[in-house]
């Protein structure tokens, strides 16, 4: 085989590989073609695989099969009852018919801002004829629902099919939002504030109560204790006034050993009197007799005994006292002491003394 023939092998193959690929054609499982010849549409191919075409002649155009998304910029709506949305949504199609698509809208980006239309004014129509609430809350499902259904009746014309759409948001506006939100705030504080107003008022409810249960306790207290130091200053008056009954030396004698006691503390005192001045008239005699007053004798030595058991026994000096109001009106102050032993030990207790005293003076 000469030169020439090896030549003219080679055109014949490329010529027949042009050919070939220009005849045949793959559509992909993604996609659906359209066969056209001289832009005239002559073959709609739904089934994915290897297809053959008149080359030169014939040209395809696919178009994909799957569901699309279209997607909208936010649209402010009114509600019927005049309150303004900014609802944000988007929708889901397909291509049902790939004829009538090329026919209508001829490519996908066309197809989009046709359907982008559709959709505003298809939500336009139907969220104006419900209530805030029931876009908001209420109703969203049933009214995507409707949204879709007129959709697919404007856009079956452009051989698609709407397969869902959703409102993805549905709010008032930036201004108006704040607005609500400075509304709500100011009643929340509001009410706040009340219930702080309505627990302060509690409180100091509480506390008023509280302070006068403290101060009628107090004032109670405070009047038990007086009348208590009251009956005690008493009774003691009655035993001293009962002791200076039975010897009135005894109890000149007893106020100046308390006098002496007193003004002879350790100190930086210094007192100028004379030795022989009736301050310290027991200095000199202890048996010294005041002027006009009879001798101290055995009843003042006993109610010196009895005072001074008296001094550190609360009991005795309750039992005195009681026996002292039971003899005084009989005379029985004055010889109650007399009626006590001579020889009484100093450790003895007084009131069974006083019990045979006071049954002696009977």
């Amino acid at each position: 085989m000469g030169r020439t023939s090896l030549i003219a092998l080679a055109v014949v193959l490329v010529l027949l590989g042009i050919v070939a690929a220009n005849s045949l054609f793959t559509v992909h499982q993604t996609q659906q073609a359209l066969v056209l010849q001289f832009g005239d549409p002559r073959q709609v191919i739904r089934e994915p695989g290897l297809h053959v075409k008149v080359p030169f002649v014939q040209n395809v155009i696919t178009i994909d099969k799957r569901i699309l998304d279209l997607d909208i910029q936010p649209s402010e709506v009114i509600a019927s009852d005049q309150k303004r949305l900014v609802v944000d949504a988007f929708a889901r199609f397909r291509v049902a018919d790939p004829l009538q698509f090329y026919i209508a809208v001829g490519n996908e980006a066309v197809a989009r801002s046709r359907l982008g239309t559709i959709l505003q004014s298809s939500l336009r129509r139907v969220l104006g004829e419900e209530s805030f609430e029931a876009v908001v809350r209420d109703d969203r499902a049933d009214l995507m629902e409707r949204i879709k259904d007129q959709m697919n009746k404007e856009a079956e014309q452009f051989g698609i099919d709407v397969v869902d759409v959703r409102i993805r948001r549905a709010d008032l506006p930036e201004a108006n939002s704040q607005a609500i939100f400075r509304r709500m705030q100011t009643e929340r504080e509001r009410e706040a504030n009340e219930f702080r107003a309505q627990g302060n008022e509690v409180a100091q409810r509480i506390r008023a109560n509280a302070d006068r249960e403290v101060t009628v306790t107090v004032a109670e207290s405070t009047r038990n204790a007086e009348i208590i130091r009251g009956e005690g200053d008493a009774c003691r008056n009655r035993i001293f006034a009962a002791a200076f009954g039975i010897d009135p030396s005894f109890f000149a004698f007893y106020r100046s050993m308390q006098s002496y006691e007193q003004a002879l503390q350790q100190g930086e005192t210094t007192a100028v009197l004379s030795p022989d001045s009736e301050f310290f008239r027991y200095f000199t005699d202890p048996n010294a007799i005041p002027e006009g007053n009879a001798p101290v004798g055995r009843s003042a030595s006993r109610a010196a005994d009895l005072l001074a058991r008296l001094e550190g026994d609360e009991t005795l000096r309750s039992l005195l006292c009681a026996e002292l109001e039971r003899v005084a009106p009989t005379g029985g102050a004055e010889v109650l002491p007399e009626t006590l032993p001579d020889d009484l030990p100093a450790d003895q207790p007084i009131a069974p003394a006083l019990e045979e005293g006071a049954a002696g003076a009977q």
